[in-house]
């Protein structure tokens, strides 16, 4: 009989994984086919769907040509990938395959293409990269991947439950933030450490990436995103590596989870996702926006969309 859990804290899923003796994705996937009234099977394959749809989106990313449909991002991908590749980076192929893997995911966004938000669009290039860099790196096979989806999942639902995955309402930290925290726990479970060591990720990799702003120049999902999406997949990987090592998070990861969202409350409005201040207020942040829309950006405007989320 699995040990019953829900998604209201980190440390239960912890505690329940360790008590039945398997990983976070296994307990995972057997609940959410419980409650789906389906087979497990039919479950991991739906995910298994979605792995495939971050799996195709790398080569097009990475199209020297790609464009945003704004014209001000696309080609870092091809660059990244060319170095890569190449032999030319400075931290090698693990640490350049994740960010162009990156890169392209988020580029590929901004250009319109298909993703998979994970968990939003806006972060939805650091999850697939680590995997997928996991995968050709460390020959991880992809069944194993796809499992580590389930994981990830579990700890973006917590996140949901008890803080925010917005940038509207907790800034970048609950958009990269998030997602790095959750890909931290993925690797840990493909590299082989336990589910207490993939607590400890999570809490080390939103710990470092706390209280990052959402700014977006012109309000568009590309300046600054798309290299926070490379700078996030890298923390990822930090988080993930010490807490291998058995270095361990002195705030456990729920207390982290708990401060993100008082961080988030706290932060001026004009930095959730707003483009009023931070990049999106400088001088060129604001000629950007005239050059993608024609006019300058009106004082407590919103974002380029609507408007709706202006005070």
């Amino acid at each position: 009989m699995e040990p019953e859990f829900n998604y209201s804290s980190v440390a239960s899923i912890v505690a329940a994984a360790e008590k039945s003796g398997l990983p976070i994705s296994a307990i995972v996937l057997r609940q959410q086919a419980e409650q789906m009234e389906q087979t497990e099977e039919s479950v991991y394959e739906h995910m298994r769907k979605n792995y495939q749809v971050m799996t195709e989106c790398i080569d097009p990313g990475c199209n020297k040509d790609l464009k945003s449909t704004s014209g001000l991002t696309g080609g870092s991908a091809y660059k990244m990938r060319r170095i890569s590749e190449n032999g030319k980076s400075l931290t090698g192929s693990f640490l350049s395959g994740a960010l162009y893997r990156a890169l392209a995911v988020s580029e590929l966004n901004a250009a319109m293409g298909r993703i998979v938000a994970a968990p939003t669009a806006g972060s939805c290039g650091i999850l697939p990269a680590a995997l997928l860099t996991m995968q050709a790196e460390k020959q991880i096979p992809e069944r194993d991947c796809v499992m580590s989806l389930f994981t990830a999942s579990a700890v973006g639902m917590v996140i949901a439950n008890n803080a925010s995955l917005a940038g509207a309402q907790g800034g970048c930290q609950a958009e990269c933030g998030s997602a790095a925290a959750m890909a931290a726990a993925a690797i840990v479970e493909l590299a082989g450490g336990t589910p207490k060591m993939a607590e400890h990720a999570i809490a080390i990799a939103i710990k470092n990436i706390l209280g990052l702003v959402c700014d977006p120049v012109a309000g568009l999902v590309e300046i600054p995103c798309i290299k926070r999406n490379a700078s996030g997949v890298a923390g990822a990987f930090v988080a993930a590596e010490l807490a291998l090592a058995g270095i361990e998070s002195a705030i456990p990861a729920d207390e982290v989870i708990w401060t993100m969202k008082k961080v988030g409350d706290a932060m001026s409005s004009t930095l959730k996702e707003t483009a009023e201040s931070g990049l999106a207020a400088t001088p060129t942040g604001r000629r950007l926006h005239e050059h993608v829309f024609g006019t300058a950006r009106e004082a407590h405007s919103g974002c380029s969309g609507c408007g709706g989320c202006s005070s």
